[in-house]
């Protein structure tokens, strides 16, 4: 069985929090951080906006490299942002 597993950066609309999260379904995961059955951090701080994403071939792999996102600074997060979506647009927005 062949899954794919993503890392991915929310944030708001002000940009003023980053969430960095690990999935191995994308849609699904921003559809849930978009209609929490109960408080979370993307909920409290209105981080609904996918800015970026990398995928990966195994959880192993995407684990690995969500632990090092959070243990860079922001301003080494808001560089990587940019490479992929310099404008910090909602990538998901013409997603079914």
């Amino acid at each position: 069985m062949n899954r794919e597993y993503y890392v991915y950066i929310l944030t708001d609309k002000g940009r003023k929090t980053l969430y960095i999260g690990v999935t191995n379904d994308l849609p699904t995961r921003l559809w849930q951080h978009r209609n929490p059955e109960k408080a979370s951090f993307s909920q409290r701080y209105h981080c609904i906006v996918l800015v970026y994403y990398e995928q990966f071939p195994d959880p192993l792999s995407a684990i690995a490299r969500e632990k090092q996102l959070k243990g860079w600074r922001r301003e080494k997060k808001n560089a990587l942002i940019e490479t992929m979506n310099p404008r910090w647009e909602e990538l998901s927005a013409d997603w079914p």
